[in-house]
């Protein structure tokens, strides 16, 4: 018997998301290769949101956050790792347009 695709639906203030590849091993503005276990300070990545709960009010799918890797929880869906975690949680969005940004661009 074949099982039913069930629809994710994130609930409440709730996001998940999908890391950014390369969020591991970086590079310094001088080309020295930085391993991904090297830890200096606690260190920030980049994900793509997935999905929102109905009470998510800054993001929407596809956009692009910053977000602390320790405040998360990880699910695999389809053999894929995501994050799921608390809107407020997350520290920056990346946008086209933004009337309160930083002047900084990736």
């Amino acid at each position: 018997m074949v099982e039913p695709k069930l629809e994710i639906q994130m609930l409440h203030d709730r996001v998940m998301i999908k890391k950014v590849e390369g969020a591991g091993e970086r590079r310094s503005s001088a080309g020295i290769v930085i391993p991904a276990t090297a830890q200096v300070a606690k260190r920030l990545v980049w994900g793509e949101v997935v999905g929102v709960g109905q009470h998510v009010r800054t993001v929407k799918p596809g956009d692009r956050v910053l977000l602390a890797p320790e405040d998360q929880y990880e699910v695999e869906i389809g053999g894929v790792g995501h994050l799921v975690m608390r809107e407020r949680d997350l520290h920056a969005v990346a946008t086209e347009a933004t009337q309160h940004g930083t002047g900084l661009y990736l």
